[in-house]
């Protein structure tokens, strides 16, 4: 009777464990779409430099992360006080109105926002294999995972210049792919790709350049072994 109890109060920790580990990415997410403040930041990398070294090294993470991503934010507080002041708006609401605003909002706005969704498309000890919804959803838009993942390679592969590969769930609720030039997203409305974004991979060359050089099609094969299909699996629950 102990030993049940024992191994009952274990499955119950686990599932806890479990449920509070996929609540802190949701509750990210979330934050991401609605926070409401004057002051954005940088979350803190849900990995460590080098944990996905087998897709992107240390040395290209620490810089992406402490000088690129960190100066998209810096430029988007510069950008909101001198548009928007002491009034406030939410990080989603400034995407949806972009045209409103100026380059440089349209800019940095954009970049804090894909690389803060960016890092949580990435883990560590990814599985393989999309989640349950997320595998049903990609069967019925794309007929197999393999034709979805090929024809979202193809956009990451085929974006001309700087920009960000997208897999997002359209008004339809079907999955639709494309690709936004700069730091451009599917949450603006200057973008002809509109969306939920459930998927987001970064084209910059400073993304990879370091590890990959000139194969960008390599960075992107190897994005697969990489890509956290529980953030995926939340997104897709979300929508």
């Amino acid at each position: 009777m102990q030993k049940n109890t024992r191994r009952n109060f274990i499955k119950q920790t686990t599932k806890a464990a479990s449920f509070i580990a996929l609540t802190q990415m949701f509750s990210l997410d979330k934050l991401l779409a609605n926070q409401t403040e004057t002051n954005f930041h940088q979350k803190p990398l849900p990995f460590a430099f080098d944990e996905i070294s087998s897709f992107i090294d240390s040395k290209t993470m620490q810089i992406h992360y402490n000088k690129h991503a960190a100066a998209y934010c810096k430029n988007l507080n510069d950008a909101y006080v001198q548009e928007i002041g002491s009034k406030k708006r939410s990080l989603d609401k400034i995407l949806d109105k972009t045209s409103r605003y100026s380059l440089k909002m349209r800019n940095n706005a954009g970049g804090h926002f894909n690389h803060e969704f960016f890092w949580q498309c990435l883990k560590p000890t990814a599985t393989k294999t999309p989640k349950t919804n997320t595998e049903k959803l990609l069967i019925q838009s794309f007929g197999s995972i393999e034709n979805f993942k090929l024809q979202f390679s193809d956009a990451a592969k085929q974006r001309f210049g700087s920009g960000w590969a997208w897999a997002v769930i359209n008004k339809k609720g079907k999955v639709q792919i494309g690709s936004t030039p700069n730091q451009d997203n599917p949450l603006m409305n200057v973008s002809s790709l509109r969306g939920k974004p459930i998927i987001a991979l970064d084209v910059w060359e400073h993304a990879y350049y370091l590890k990959y050089q000139n194969k960008r099609a390599d960075y992107i094969n190897n994005f697969w072994q990489q890509l956290n299909w529980d953030f995926v699996e939340l997104q897709v629950t979300q929508a």
